[in-house]
């Protein structure tokens, strides 16, 4: 075989082994989003019955075309306009994003300077911090949501802390409240601000700040001026990572929160499992996917436009 046949072929296998490279992901994509998400959406335009799927109408392949238009034609939007004039599904996807928001921006506040400092200490400090920052995810969540109730509790380890500094004088209601919320959220959710920050500030050019320096920028400066912007990557990343799981949370808040702490995530599970009402449940999902992504299409577009315009 000459030569050039045997690079030929080497590249018709480098061409394959590519586009496989390529079509995997997007295969996974349309295996495990697209299709579950087409299934919740014609799930979403069906009526609720007692039944078994409870939900009509019901394809049947072997019902010829006549079935299939019988299908389509039993469809409705009513399901999608209920949730919309429901005060009670508004309200639920508010609060959603009121705590997602209040949250992540208590996890950027807290997560930031942990980050910092994990980038400015010695490397050979470096990693042991990052363990400790990792090590919570070696206990199961649930347990650790489980702990934080003994913790907050009324006799919990944090009462008696405060009643034995002299801080309180009786004990606090720190459980079932909102407060308890937003400490079991930004507990969970810290390393997923910190591991993103560090990685972005550790890489960052110390030159950089050390140029600012000697032109006589003090460190307040220095940091707002040249360490905050470069790491945008970072806090962006940080951000979706928490926004995102916190809007859709369900476990904090029903086993932290109170019947006031009622999020979307304990709507959407009390209407598959508790009503059984699987096509208003899929319009709640549906929406709630809407509104999370939404946003990130949209970022991700004027990101887009802004790097063409620079070019």
């Amino acid at each position: 075989m000459s030569e050039g046949a045997t690079q030929g072929g080497r590249g018709m296998r480098r061409s394959w082994t590519l586009r496989l490279a390529i079509l995997l992901p997007f295969a996974w994509l349309v295996l495990f989003v697209l299709l579950p998400t087409l299934i919740a959406f014609k799930i979403s335009l069906s009526q609720t019955v007692l039944a078994q799927p409870p939900y009509v109408p019901v394809l049947n392949p072997s019902g010829g075309w006549d079935a299939f238009v019988g299908f389509l034609n039993a469809l409705s939007f009513e399901n999608y306009t209920a949730v919309f004039t429901d005060s009670l599904y508004l309200a639920s996807y508010l609060k959603s994003l009121q705590v997602a928001a209040l949250s992540t921006a208590l996890i950027l506040l807290i997560g930031y300077p942990i980050a910092y400092a994990m980038a400015r200490a010695p490397r050979g400090v470096q990693s042991v911090l990052l363990i400790l920052v990792i090590l919570p995810f070696w206990t199961a969540f649930l347990i650790r949501i489980y702990a934080w109730i003994n913790i907050l509790q009324r006799d919990g380890l944090l009462n008696q802390l405060l009643l034995s500094l002299g801080i309180v004088d009786a004990p606090i209601a720190w459980l079932a409240s909102d407060t308890a919320v937003y400490i079991g959220i930004v507990y969970s959710y810290l390393p997923f601000m910190v591991l993103p920050l560090y990685a972005t500030l550790e890489r960052m050019d110390a030159a950089l700040r050390e140029a600012a320096a000697d032109l006589g920028a003090p460190p307040w400066k220095i940091f707002w001026q040249i360490t905050v912007p470069l790491s945008r990557p970072g806090i962006l990343a940080g951000v979706l990572l928490c926004f995102i799981p916190i809007v859709g949370e369900f476990v904090i808040p029903d086993l932290l929160g109170s019947s006031s702490t009622l999020m979307i995530g304990q709507t959407l599970w009390t209407e598959f499992f508790a009503n059984r009402d699987w096509p208003f449940a899929s319009v709640v999902a549906l929406v709630m996917l809407v509104i999370l992504v939404g946003p990130i299409v949209l970022y991700e577009h004027l990101q887009a436009r802004a790097l063409e315009k620079a070019r």
